[in-house]
């Protein structure tokens, strides 16, 4: 099954960051998505990560933290990011791509510290910790998780859940509206960590929103989560020598609370990339 935002912009073009070989597929919507969504992979969810190159460096990653029998043995949900928020959470040193700048290479760079020129450079310690807060014991389909709205949360507050770790995030299913009909519409999953457990409904980082939800592997169930594509105007010149100027926004109906930097940094948060710069 796959969760699809409704709006649309122009592709936007990636490319290649340290030894990392991402394909990232252009798409002409809010988010770049997760791929088409077979629900039943005839494998585990270790192995759908390897067969699908969206997230080869994820898979990689599942190796450098020493969880491979984890993805490969036990039922799990994880709520995948793609390598393109590896990507972008690393960045490159003074680009002019700004989706990669102010990324944690940058950082580094600026503080004269060692860059990260291979994943293996980041403490397998810190790669399980961030990547733990994506992964649940159990398998929990978008059925599974209860309603929020993020204008109604004291009707629909969305569910609280605990991650592997111990790490406590907000899960819920957005209705969207259809033709003015309140809930009437699409079904959008979203996850948000939270980072304060005594005040659970403060979402500091915003939310996540998923792409592609209900990916079953043999042992589990992936949710491909979403990278989200900043807003943008054109001018479009016409005949008559006026300019006219169309602006795109996501987020039009309210309906979806997502953080557009958070939801693009791995672990939810900046707590990564200052655990990394600490390390060097």
């Amino acid at each position: 099954m796959k969760n699809t935002i409704k709006k649309y912009i122009t592709p936007i073009v990636c490319s290649v960051v340290l030894a990392i070989t991402v394909s990232s597929c252009s798409k002409d919507n809010y988010y770049q998505d997760g791929g088409l969504a077979n629900p039943k992979f005839n494998g585990t969810v270790m192995q759908y990560l390897q067969s699908n190159p969206k997230f080869d460096t994820i898979a990689q990653i599942v190796k450098l933290a020493g969880m491979e029998n984890i993805f490969s043995k036990e039922d799990i949900t994880f709520f995948a990011p793609t390598d393109e928020t590896i990507r972008r959470t690393i960045g490159i040193v003074n680009g002019k791509i700004a989706a990669l700048q102010g990324g944690l290479n940058q950082q580094l760079f600026d503080l004269k510290k060692d860059t990260i020129k291979q994943l293996s450079d980041i403490p397998q310690q810190t790669w399980r910790k961030y990547l733990m807060r994506y992964v649940f014991k159990g398998k929990f389909l978008l059925k599974d998780y209860p309603q929020l709205d993020f204008s109604l949360r004291p009707l629909y507050p969305g569910g609280y859940y605990y991650g592997y770790n111990g790490d406590l995030a907000n899960i819920g299913v957005v209705y969207g509206t259809s033709n003015t009909v309140k809930y009437a519409g699409y079904r959008q999953l979203c996850i948000a960590a939270i980072t304060d457990q005594s005040n659970p409904q403060f979402y500091y980082n915003g939310s996540a929103a998923v792409a592609s939800s209900d990916i079953q592997p043999t042992n589990g169930v992936v949710h491909a989560l979403a990278v989200y594509v900043a807003s943008f105007s054109i001018g479009i010149r016409n005949p008559d020598g006026t300019t006219t100027i169309i602006t795109s926004n996501p987020n039009l109906t309210g309906e979806l609370f997502v953080n557009a930097t958070m939801q693009n940094i791995f672990g939810f948060s900046y707590e990564f990339d200052n655990e990394v710069i600490l390390n060097r």
